[in-house]
């Protein structure tokens, strides 16, 4: 069986779960988050614990095994602690700042970007930075709280995509502790005449 799949989840106290069919809602106190999952796994709620059965070994099910279950956990997950994903701005003029609840970055473009966080996140912890090292610089950081991971993962990768870092200064959009591989620039001159 799949390890990840067979690993029962712990429903805390306040969590209310419901399983409906193939529909699986999660209220907590953070909010409400709903899915539908696939109408082979069977979800089975005992005592303060829910477990993911899959009816066949066959190789479908036993991959659905185990991202239903983790589906469901990153739901029970969500409302409760949240979820949350923080990004740098680097890059000499790169900046952010807060205009209400939107988020406007200038990333070197003749526009700057104005951001409407998705219903459920906000944009939190915004800090401006000055020089870090001889020649990088991190101007700005941010974090994005959400309950629904996937949503804030792909609200954070669509921020990520205006300017990703670019490999000869590192300048653009990158997540907290993301390595961007740097390249040599291009030879002074040529040697010789």
């Amino acid at each position: 069986m799949s390890r990840i799949g067979r690993a029962p989840i712990s429903i805390p106290t306040g969590v209310d779960l419901t399983v409906d069919g193939a529909h699986v809602s999660v209220k907590g106190p953070k909010g409400n988050l709903s899915r539908s999952i696939h109408a082979d796994m069977i979800v089975a709620r005992e005592e303060g614990t829910v477990l993911v059965h899959r009816p066949t070994e066959s190789r479908m099910h036993r991959a659905l095994h185990g991202l239903t279950r983790t589906l469901i956990a990153n739901m029970v997950t969500g409302v409760t602690e949240g979820f949350a994903k923080t990004l740098e701005v680097y890059g000499v003029g790169y900046r952010g700042q807060k205009q209400g609840n939107r988020l406007v970055l200038a990333l070197g473009y003749s526009h700057p970007f104005e951001i409407q966080p998705p219903s459920g996140m906000e944009v939190t912890d915004l800090q401006t930075f000055s020089a870090t090292q001889a020649n990088e610089w991190l101007s700005t950081r941010f974090t994005i709280r959400g309950i629904d991971k996937e949503a804030l993962g792909q609200f954070a990768a669509e921020i990520r995509a205006l300017r990703p870092p670019e490999p000869y200064k590192g300048k653009g959009v990158r997540y907290l502790g993301e390595k961007v591989r740097r390249k040599a620039g291009k030879a002074a001159g040529k040697g010789g005449k």
